[in-house]
């Protein structure tokens, strides 16, 4: 199954990529654009017996490796549920 996981700094938690894009946007016309976050978007490839254990795998190796808890959230999604 391809587990997809969107990984971002947390609400509060300074981010000095987002905020120079955030600048940059700005100076280029785009006056509208606030709240900027730069994170990582990681594609997986999973043997799992269901969806239920993709998702739960997808969930233990955020928590363990691919995302920091204290200054990062993580969202996935598996397809072929």
């Amino acid at each position: 199954m391809l587990i997809k996981v969107f990984v971002t700094p947390r609400k509060g938690i300074l981010d000095p990529q987002g905020r120079a894009v955030e600048h940059s946007l700005k100076s280029l016309g785009f006056k509208g654009v606030s709240g900027v976050k730069i994170g990582k978007y990681i594609v997986l490839e999973v043997a799992a017996k269901s969806a239920a254990d993709a998702r739960d795998q997808a969930h233990k190796m955020c928590e363990r490796l691919l995302a920091n808890p204290l200054i990062e959230d993580y969202t996935f999604e598996v397809e072929g549920e």
